[in-house]
């Protein structure tokens, strides 16, 4: 077998319908049209609504959203906590040396070492945070949200609360 003798399954392959040519080869006359009217005549560009503002300009370009429900944190490392030579420590106090933004949620990260006991309060922990401080001897307290839970409630607990 050679590359010329090669083609497509009979069947597979169906020429396309010449139309607009006369009543002879069928598709005669309005050519599949219909009759007047903006379709009948000339070409319409692609994705035009009759002049209503199409979709494509509708929807809204930039990628991505933000999430209204984001919880942002300041990070602050173990070492960091280890050089303010504190045993107590709170985002008041971390505040006071500069350390964090006035009224940011803080969360304690692992990074470094705690080489004494320290009583840490925080809005959140990771755990290799938690687990260090209380392998020093010291204690972590996990302060609430100033809000409260913002997240939606879960969906199907409509059901369950009757």
């Amino acid at each position: 077998m050679k590359i010329h003798d090669l083609q497509p399954v009979p069947g597979s392959n169906r020429r396309r319908k010449r139309v607009g040519r006369g009543i002879g080869g069928k598709g005669g006359k309005t050519a599949g049209r219909g009759t007047k009217g903006q379709g009948a005549r000339d070409t319409i560009p692609v994705g035009f609504e009759g002049g209503q503002l199409p979709l494509a300009m509708r929807v809204p370009k930039l990628k991505g959203f933000n999430n209204p429900f984001r919880v942002e944190y300041q990070a602050l490392n173990l070492d960091v906590i280890d050089a303010t030579g504190l045993d107590a420590v709170d985002p008041d106090v971390l505040h006071g040396r500069g350390l964090t933004h006035k009224g940011a949620l803080v969360k304690v990260l692992g990074r470094g070492q705690i080489t004494r006991a320290v009583t840490v309060k925080a809005h959140a922990f990771s755990k290799s945070a938690e687990a260090a401080i209380t392998a020093a001897g010291g204690s972590v307290e996990v302060l609430p949200l100033p809000w409260g839970d913002r997240r939606p409630p879960a969906k199907g607990n409509h059901l369950t609360n009757r």
